[in-house]
């Protein structure tokens, strides 16, 4: 096993243990690594579950559409920076060598 994925398993294993220890069942927390994806994302929702102590299932969902959210608009925002950069630079340096001709 990679690095990347024992942070993954480190991260989801004590979300797991969070959820488990407020009540909830394992799968709970089992789903909600698997949907919020990234260890930083998990590691998050393990301190939001921490610091708040939900006590119903709907919270502890809602939270975690809501990271997902933040983040699926983060990925969305980059991108948007990303083509408005490139567009810039064709304006800026069009798109290559342009022969020059006599006709206008």
């Amino acid at each position: 096993m990679n690095d990347a994925a024992q942070i993954w398993t480190r991260s989801k294993e004590k979300l797991v243990r969070t959820v488990v220890s407020l009540g909830f069942p394992e799968e709970l927390g089992d789903a909600a690594a698997r949907h919020l994806g990234s260890p930083k994302a998990i590691d998050r929702m393990t301190a939001y579950l921490n610091c708040d102590k939900p006590t119903d299932a709907d919270t502890v969902v809602d939270e975690m559409l809501a990271i997902r959210a933040e983040i699926d608009a983060w990925k969305r925002k980059k991108a948007a920076a990303e083509s408005n950069s490139a567009y810039n630079d064709l304006l800026y340096y069009g798109l290559g060598e342009e022969e020059e001709t006599d006709e206008y």
